[in-house]
């Protein structure tokens, strides 16, 4: 026999349906953080009313739609479907608030998370700076660089020294890397040394692949040695050897050059191989052995300083890049005087030209003979007792 239910039953299980109806229509309740595709319900001075699918409609104030300006505000009308973000789910008098705003705020951080996990490289303004590093603005975001995370920093930098570097380098826009991503505590941290060696070596790669031997770049100066000039071609170091620098005699590179300094240079090798870029700056300059022959003739008289003073003989300047050797024999008529005993460096002595070989870049001086005639040395002969090895003193030699 089975039992009918009374009407009091009934109108109690059509409440509890209709309270599980209003559930599955509020199933997905709103998390703050999360973004929602909204409708457009009200627009009023005091905010905009935005249905999201759920039993009440959301509320975006109006000091949130300021700040999206007054173009985007413009065109916004009932109807229209927009993303906005949960900034509350229910605030003290149980209204939804949502944000537009916070939607690209929440964009930013997917956008930095994404380049965390890609290891991309964006660039960011710097916006200001602490005794501990930079800020940075990603976007919508305050994003933090530490010291020790900028690339012209580095451990022994003293604090006075580091302040003022980072000072400088505020309202630069700088390469970043993304190396922690913290959205809970509002923590981005990047890295301005990471994305420079990742730049460089990128570029570097290019670099050695699209070069040539002959190539013209403009560089700048980056580290000076005993043995040349580091120069920086945009992401890559090539080296031009103390040789290659000028025409004139370089002791080493801080004579003629200074870390800093945009120089001109022509690349003379690429070894891909070994990841080497030769470069020259004295190629681009005119050498002046090539006009030799039009400046000075045998017999000459030529003045200039001492520049070096060897057992076998002495060098002169004669000009910016061009030095004459008197041999020992040449000094005096006493073949028992040694060249230290005569002259030093910077002393200014007048000479005799006796030899001039503009293809090997040798002129060879005499001190003995400055006061003979011209007449035998201009009409062309060889100049006696002047020994050829000793104007080709390899080592010696400014050319």
């Amino acid at each position: 026999m089975s039992v009918q239910p009374d009407q009091e039953t009934l109108e109690g299980n059509e409440e509890l349906d209709w309270t599980r109806l209003l559930d599955e229509y509020d199933y997905a309740r709103p998390q703050r953080g999360e973004l929602r595709e909204g409708l457009v319900m009200q627009i009023e001075d005091s905010g905009i009313l935005v249905s999201i699918g759920t039993k009440r409609e959301g509320v975006i104030p109006a000091q949130d739609l300021r700040q999206m300006g007054e173009e985007f505000l413009n065109g916004l009308k009932v109807g229209d479907t927009i993303q906005v973000y949960v900034q509350e789910p229910e605030n003290r008098d149980g209204d939804l608030i949502l944000s537009l705003t916070m939607v690209q705020v929440a964009k930013d951080w997917e956008y930095a998370e994404q380049l965390f996990k890609d290891g991309g490289i964006t660039r960011c303004k710097v916006i200001g700076f602490n005794k501990g590093g930079l800020l940075v603005q990603f976007n919508r975001i305050r994003g933090f660089v530490p010291a020790s995370q900028v690339a012209q920093l580095h451990g022994r930098t003293a604090a006075e020294e580091r302040q003022h570097a980072l000072q400088k380098m505020v309202n630069q826009e700088i390469p970043l890397k993304v190396i922690e991503v913290d959205r809970e505590r509002n923590r981005l941290v990047l890295s301005e040394r990471s994305a420079t060696q990742e730049w460089r070596k990128a570029q570097k790669h290019r670099l050695l692949t699209e070069l040539q031997p002959g190539d013209v770049l403009t560089g700048r100066v980056n580290q000076l040695t005993n043995f040349g000039a580091f120069i920086d071609l945009g992401g890559a170091d090539g080296l031009a050897h103390i040789s290659e620098l000028s025409w004139q005699r370089v002791n080493h590179p801080r004579e003629v050059l200074q870390p800093g300094q945009e120089v001109k240079v022509v690349v003379v090798e690429i070894d891909r191989e070994r990841e080497r870029i030769g470069l020259s700056i004295r190629q681009l300059q005119a050498n002046p052995w090539e006009t030799i022959d039009q400046r000075y003739a045998l017999g000459q008289l030529v003045s200039g300083p001492v520049t070096n003073v060897t057992p076998f003989g002495a060098f002169v300047q004669v000009e910016e890049a061009v030095e004459g050797l008197i041999h020992a024999s040449e000094l005096d008529a006493d073949p028992q005087i040694q060249p230290r005993d005569v002259l030093q460096p910077g002393q200014t002595v007048t000479a005799r030209v006796i030899s001039l070989d503009r293809q090997r870049q040798r002129m060879g001086l005499s001190l003995r003979r400055v006061n003979e005639g011209e007449g035998r040395l201009s009409s062309g002969e060889a100049a006696p007792s002047a020994p050829e090895t000793a104007a080709e003193a390899p080592a010696e030699s400014a050319g």
